[in-house]
Formats: structure tokens, C-alpha cells, sequence
């Protein structure tokens, strides 16, 4: 078997997987590539932090990142791999093929994606047949880590977080209503920086208004996405994502009131997809 470099690319980092002739795997990560938000020079300088990583001469690579299901992007791509892999067949697709492939292998279902952004897709098997439009995180991404992000801060800023709660919010970060537009209007990456609170919301799920954040999010998210699927409620839905995976419970709970059926939920698709390729 020849060598085969598989890569996983969000919005905050790229997993990499490299399979050896011997079946043996070796792991990579670098920062994550978005080519709706970073320049050719930005992506390539990733790309180059991996060659340091992996300078092994590769006969295959399977890129799986998030905003690649454009054409021109998974061309950009494409590009800048074949300059440090220049012998190598590359294979650049969107994440969403990477969640179907990762969660359902050969098998139809739903699979979703709930991490910093959100998707979703039917899936027959072999390929994607419908896709519910993501909108990105300005517009929708309900129920991702951008999405709690955001609605948890303007519950902070309008007071309608609880007071001991906005308390600790404040000694936690210490952000003033004009650094945080600042961040969110000025400086690159806001939707990340807006995820960054999602670990502030984990910290203290146990509490009632953090529990019902995410549970609001998980259910606005089933019902404007998986629930516009076909056959929602006899196949089985999947979920990767690592707020998908650390809010699992409170997840299976949303979907099972609503008659859906949650099998996998992985943190990262990245394990999924090397078994798909082995």
C-alpha cells in the first residue's frame, strides 16, 4: 500500500493522518484552513508547518476542510499541497463529505456536524444526495460553538445572564462592551473568537441557564436542519463536532424528544475517515 496523508481542516485546526505502506499511522496537527478567511500565503504557511511535520514522500492525499465545497477554493488548495507534494494525487473535498464519510461509511443516514460552525447532509452511502445550507456563522450555525458563543455574550452585555453568573463572567475576561466589538468588528477570525466561549459554557453546564443555552441551541438546530431531511425520523442521525461530542447527552435528549434516533457522536472525524481509507 502506498503512502496516504488524510487531513480533516477546520476553522481552528487541520488533524492529519499519515498511513504508511505497513498499515501503521502517523498523526500531524497544525492550525486550521479556511480559504474564504486566509490568503494563499496564510494557507501555504500551514502547509509548510505540516511538510516540517511530515516531509515524507506521499502518493495520495484526501483533504477534507471547511469551506472547500467551492470549486475555486478546493483549487487554491489543491495548489498549495502540490508544491510541497508534488508527486502526489490530491483529492480536496468539503468536511461535510468528511463527517458522511467519517460517521456513516457505507451506510445511508444523516450526518451533522456541531463544533465551532454547524452543517448537515443526507448521505445514500456513496455520496451526498441534499444538503440544508449552513449560512455560516453571521447568519445562522445554530447550535455551534459561534452560535452559544454569541448568545451567551449578549445575554452578559443585556443582563439577562443570572448575576452570579455575569460575576463570573466578568473576573473570567474582564471585557468591556467596546474591546468585545472591537474583537468582533476590527480583528480577523470573529467566529472563532466567539466559539472561545463555548469552554466558559462547559465549565458550568450544571447550571440551569447554561443547560437551557444548549439545549435551545440543539433544538433550533435539529429543527431547521435535520428535521428537513427526508426519512429524519427512521434513519440514523450522526453527529462529530466537539460541541456535539462534550454537550452529547444534553444532544440525545433534544433529538429524542423530537422522535430522531442519534447514533455516533464523535469529537473529530479525523479517526472515521482513516478507517474509510485503510
Amino acid at each position: 500500500m502506498a503512502k496516504v496523508l488524510i487531513a480533516d481542516s477546520g476553522f481552528t485546526k487541520t488533524d492529519w493522518r499519515l498511513i504508511h505502506s505497513d498499515g501503521s499511522i502517523e498523526q500531524a496537527r497544525t492550525a486550521g484552513i479556511n480559504p474564504y478567511y486566509q490568503t494563499e500565503e496564510e494557507m501555504q504557511t500551514v502547509i509548510k508547518d505540516l511538510y516540517d511535520q511530515i516531509p515524507d514522500k506521499v502518493a495520495e492525499i484526501y483533504f477534507y476542510g471547511t469551506g472547500c465545497s467551492s470549486g475555486t477554493n478546493r483549487e487554491k488548495i489543491a495548489r498549495i499541497l502540490s508544491k510541497y507534494y508534488s508527486s502526489a494525487k490530491i483529492d480536496v473535498n468539503h468536511d461535510l463529505l468528511a463527517a458522511a464519510r467519517s460517521l456513516c461509511g457505507e451506510e445511508p443516514g444523516i450526518a451533522c456536524i456541531i463544533g465551532t460552525g454547524t452543517n448537515s447532509c443526507l448521505y445514500d452511502g456513496e455520496k451526498i444526495t441534499h444538503n440544508v445550507p449552513s449560512l455560516g456563522w453571521a447568519i445562522a450555525d445554530e447550535g455551534g460553538g459561534t452560535y452559544l458563543g454569541k448568545m451567551l455574550v449578549t445575554d452578559y452585555y443585556r443582563k439577562d445572564m443570572p448575576a452570579h453568573l455575569r460575576e463570573i463572567f466578568k473576573e473570567t475576561f474582564g471585557l468591556t462592551k467596546d474591546k468585545f466589538l472591537t474583537h468582533i468588528y476590527q480583528e480577523p477570525m470573529p467566529g472563532r473568537f466567539l466559539a472561545s466561549f463555548a469552554k466558559f459554557i462547559g465549565q458550568h453546564i450544571n447550571e440551569p441557564y447554561m443547560h437551557q443555552l444548549v439545549t435551545a441551541g440543539f433544538d433550533t438546530f435539529i429543527t431547521k436542519n435535520v428535521m428537513k431531511y427526508e426519512g429524519y425520523d427512521q434513519l440514523p442521525v450522526h453527529f462529530t463536532g466537539s460541541v456535539a461530542y462534550y454537550f452529547n447527552g444534553i444532544l440525545r435528549q433534544v433529538a429524542q424528544e423530537k422522535g430522531i434516533f442519534v447514533k455516533h457522536v464523535s469529537e473529530y472525524p479525523i479517526a472515521g475517515l482513516t478507517l474509510f481509507h485503510k
